[in-house]
């Protein structure tokens, strides 16, 4: 599974020299709150409309003037999210402060918790989205299914990993890893030799799964809770391209005890916000029982995330109002579905810079697709936009999705 963080900006490792300047944004007549976002990215862009409608100001921490979000928000002052003083004079005409990606350093976060400013996810929730170490030691005292896993600081001890579990087996960062960066399957220990080994990595067991899956779950301060349908997300070289909502042919018990993990890990975790399971659906049993399947954890996202943005226009409340919901301590919505079936496809980019005469000819084309642009440069290889068709008949939708994604990005020109 992957990361929406595609194209996250490098940043200093240190604070700026001056402290930003965050002007206090303009508030919404009637006591309405100002949700903070660290971060300008596609995923604080998609908050700005539901915000509107929930009366909400939005103020982003943007990496710069021309970030995907601040494009849309007013109230977008540049700064670092790895700059403490940054953080704290962007939160200062803050009520709460959420993230646009989960790579903000653990000191600006103390930093900002002892601000005194309300913070979701706290940090001791969003460490298990930082760090995999932590986040598979946690799954497992919990008893949620995950792969055979070790925490490995030498050859020697990767090599018994890989005795025991068969190779190959998947090697990760336990930080800073997305879109297949910071994972590799190797079928040696002689191939880790240009990793950190001693800085202790993860290895797991190269699952043989039959498809991934995603679950995604809100939870607010109070305690509320809300999940959406387990969806079915497809990858092309590491990167989402597709998602099924919901998941077609789930067994309905594997679907239940999929979001039953999903409430379970943001109860014991704490989460605050929405959070993304992402899944791997696993024959078990053994032959006799082909056809019987499970699940076992692949990763945690606590943001919105890439395989709820079929939510937008595919289910009653989107992930991203629901994010604003939760952060808030707002009663959540309700998340069901809209249509029978769902399909968003992700647009990356192509050789074609310009979509605008794309768009035209593509909503004359489908006036039922919904198309979501992110305002970024046209790069090849990058999530630019996506498109959400909704309906009954899922081979319909999904060629549909797929001809308008491979029309934007050039692939096909007609």
């Amino acid at each position: 599974m992957t990361s929406e963080r595609s194209d996250l900006p490098a940043a200093p490792a240190t604070s700026s020299a001056e402290p930003a300047s965050s002007p206090a944004p303009q508030r919404t007549p009637g006591g309405f709150p100002v949700v903070g976002i660290i971060g300008g990215g596609q995923l604080a862009r998609m908050c700005a409309q539901p915000a509107v409608g929930l009366g909400i100001t939005l103020s982003v921490l943007a990496e710069s003037e021309s970030a995907a979000a601040a494009l849309v928000v007013p109230s977008a002052p540049v700064g670092e999210h790895t700059s403490i003083e940054d953080v704290l004079a962007f939160a200062e005409h803050c009520d709460v402060v959420t993230f646009d990606h989960e790579h903000v350093p653990a000191d600006v976060l103390a930093a900002l918790v002892d601000s005194g400013v309300s913070v979701h996810p706290r940090p001791d929730a969003l460490v298990y989205a930082q760090d995999k170490l932590a986040m598979r030691r946690r799954l497992t005292e919990l008893g949620v299914p995950c792969p055979a896993w070790a925490e490995v600081r030498d050859e020697g001890e990767l090599e018994a990993f890989g005795a025991e579990h068969g190779w190959p087996v998947v090697l990760k960062t336990p930080r800073g890893g997305y879109d297949g960066k910071g994972v590799r399957v190797i079928g040696s220990a002689a191939e880790a030799r240009d990793w950190p080994l001693a800085d202790g990595l993860l290895v797991e067991e190269a699952v043989p799964f039959s498809r991934e899956l995603a679950v995604l779950v809100a939870r607010s301060p109070m305690g509320q809770c809300a999940v959406w349908p387990v969806v079915e997300t497809v990858q092309t070289d590491g990167i989402c391209t597709e998602v099924l909502a919901p998941a077609p042919g789930l067994p309905d018990d594997l679907a239940a005890a999929a979001s039953q993990a999903a409430l379970t890990i943001a109860g014991a975790l704490d989460v605050t916000g929405v959070m993304a399971v992402e899944l791997f659906e696993v024959p078990v049993g053994d032959e006799s029982d082909s056809g019987t399947t499970g699940f076992v954890v692949n990763e945690l996202a606590m943001r919105p995330h890439n395989s709820g943005h079929w939510t937008i226009d595919g289910a009653v409340t989107s992930q991203f109002e629901q994010h604003l919901r939760a952060v808030l301590d707002l009663p959540l919505g309700d998340p069901r579905s809209r249509d029978r079936w769902t399909v968003m496809g992700n647009v990356l980019g192509g050789e074609y810079p310009e979509l605008y005469p794309t768009y035209r000819h593509l909503m004359a084309r489908d006036p039922a697709m919904k198309f979501h642009h992110y305002g970024k440069d046209v790069r090849p290889g990058r999530k630019i936009g996506h498109v959400n068709v909704g309906g009954d008949d899922l081979d319909d939708l999904r060629e549909r999705a797929r001809h308008a994604t491979q029309f934007l990005q050039g692939v096909i020109t007609e």
